[in-house]
């Protein structure tokens, strides 16, 4: 039923809107603003004055006022701690949503956000916006294929300089989700356990430094390395496997492959085991689409009832437990078995 409805909407322009104005916001408006089969209708944040602008779409401080524009869906950026009550109001009237990652403050409010969508039959997503990135969609191709064997390890990077826009979460549910997400989707495995350490060094009451080490199904080793204490940006995933390595880079968007090397080993060495060697090192080649763009054109066709790859409110909902579960890890000292 849902999809013949939105159907109909198929004829006209999507109407959208966005609440929150930050820079995730604003970066959203960018898009929708050009969003082929979507019209930006308004946007709402209660704590902006806004200046005149030249553009079509209405600048409210009220929600309540942009619900009454009649939106088919609406983007949710404004800070974590403001989700729930956002996305419950939108569920309420109907209104299908993107909600910037994390999903929620806490576990129990992302359940209630997920159960609600569920109820009210409203399309939900999550913008866990790395899964849009052209090299690590093209890496998870590979690695369905085969290409690296069987994982051994994924390992990442992700530090740079402190955001101010960040007020109300610590660098695990800000960035860490990130490669958590990512992390599960690339291996297609759960996480079976995490043990952390932590530091506090801008004396906020949150964590700015995370070094996780983690098990996935099938004895996938995990590392991440998390911070905003660092003058270098970086966002780097290595995929280690019996073949070879990948290495991404997701602030290019390149993906370089390192193939172990073929060595001819005489029978009487076999019982000596010398570890791989380097063999041929590609780096490979796809097109390098705006990931911010792709995620959105995905989320308009799901309300379309297309076919489409979104990150599930269920995805959301267990990327943030296994963050909880990180804090609880550095929190007790102890690891934490999920």
């Amino acid at each position: 039923m849902l999809a013949i409805l939105w159907q109909v909407n198929e004829m006209t322009n999507l109407r959208a809107g966005i609440i929150g104005l930050g820079m995730m916001g604003s970066n959203h408006a960018r898009i929708l603003l050009n969003l082929e089969g979507v019209e930006l209708v308004g946007v709402a944040d209660s704590h902006r004055e806004f200046n005149k602008t030249s553009h079509n779409y209405k600048t409210l401080n009220r929600i309540s006022d942009l619900i009454d524009l009649d939106l088919d869906y609406c983007i949710i950026s404004a800070p974590t701690i403001f989700h729930e009550e956002i996305a419950l109001e939108l569920i309420r009237n109907g209104i299908h949503f993107l909600i910037e990652k994390p999903i929620a403050s806490n576990l129990a409010s992302a359940k209630k956000i997920r159960e609600a969508a569920e109820i009210g039959k409203v399309m939900g997503a999550v913008g866990h916006i790395e899964r849009f990135n052209s090299a690590l969609i093209e890496a998870r191709k590979r690695i369905a294929a085969g290409e690296l064997g069987t994982i051994y390890q994924v390992a990442t990077r992700r530090q740079g300089p402190f955001p101010d826009r960040i007020s109300d979460v610590g660098v695990i549910k800000d960035l860490a989700t990130h490669d958590i997400d990512l992390t599960s989707w690339l291996t297609q495995k759960k996480y079976l356990q995490v043990s952390a350490n932590a530091a506090f060094r801008t004396g906020r009451h949150y964590e700015d430094l995370i070094s996780v080490t983690g098990l996935l199904e099938e004895s996938i080793v995990v590392n991440h390395i998390v911070n905003w204490l660092s003058p270098l940006k970086e966002r780097k995933v290595i995929i280690t496997g019996e073949k070879g390595t990948f290495v991404v880079d997701t602030l290019s968007a390149d993906l370089t492959y390192y193939e172990n090397g073929k060595t001819h080993i005489l029978q009487n060495e076999i019982a000596h085991f010398r570890g791989v060697t380097q063999g041929e090192i590609k780096i490979l080649a796809f097109e390098k689409p705006e990931p911010l763009l792709v995620e959105h054109q995905n989320f308009r066709d799901s309300v379309l009832g297309k076919p489409s790859n979104n990150v599930s409110l269920q995805d959301g909902v267990m990327t943030l437990q296994i963050a909880e579960a990180i804090i609880e890890s550095y929190s007790s000292k102890s690891v934490i078995q999920l």
